[in-house]
């Protein structure tokens, strides 16, 4: 992502930097994540299993990418935000373990074992990201994962949750302008800045990759 400085006049600031970034190449992107086939279709209690069995491996586990960023921040205003982050992320985290109960197991498909080396292999990836000493791209990563969460995974959640008979959860993250100033605080120059949008990017392929993963699984099913 080429950057502009935020004190050029009418430039974006980081955060709105971030914001678009999620937006552009987050889960709201990719077309598996709203479609019929997902959401509404005939299949669509078991492709919605998938989901939530998927997200269950990849961001289920405390501690998780959120909880690592708050333990790594330097700043007091990453500090206090990722905290705040990861108390909210533990209730968000319970919800999809709750769907996963009502879902039932995990669709057969063909090549599940494959799928689920795959997934195993994007959680590592994700733990090995937010060990990186980088300073910014633990908190960029935390980042992203709330933005995404809380658009195109949790609208998939909430569906979820009405076709298995699950109490709709209310959202335990209110990101709001907060998430802007933090970002703009913590992003103190061009190194912790593209060590941000490095941490944040890197989530957003990882959420790529799973919802690339999850279409495939449908076709296979489809094929089978």
């Amino acid at each position: 992502m080429n950057l502009v400085p935020a004190e050029s006049q009418g430039a974006p600031t980081t955060g709105q930097l971030l914001l678009a970034s999620v937006a552009g190449r987050g889960s709201a992107a990719h077309p598996y994540a709203s479609s019929d086939a997902l959401l509404r279709g005939p299949s669509a209690a078991r492709n919605l299993a998938d989901l939530i069995h998927f997200l269950c491996i990849l961001h289920g586990r405390h501690p998780g990418v959120i909880d690592h960023a708050a333990g790594q921040a330097a700043l007091s205003e990453a500090r206090d935000w990722t905290q705040a982050a990861a108390t909210a992320f533990a209730a968000e985290r319970a919800y999809p373990a709750r769907l996963a109960v009502a879902a039932g197991p995990v669709p057969s498909t063909p090549g599940a074992a494959d799928s689920d080396a795959v997934v195993r292999g994007q959680r590592h990836a994700l733990e090995m990201l937010v060990r990186s000493e980088r300073k910014g791209c633990a908190t960029g990563a935390a980042m992203a994962v709330l933005l995404d969460w809380s658009g195109a995974i949790r609208r998939a959640l909430d569906c979820a949750a009405l076709r298995f008979g699950v109490e709709v959860a209310e959202p335990e993250m209110d990101l709001g302008a907060a998430l802007i100033g933090t970002v703009d605080a913590v992003a103190e120059g061009p190194g912790v800045q593209r060590a941000l949008f490095f941490g944040a990017e890197q989530i957003l392929l990882q959420h790529s990759g799973l919802w690339d993963l999850l279409e495939a699984r449908q076709e296979a099913r489809l094929t089978a």
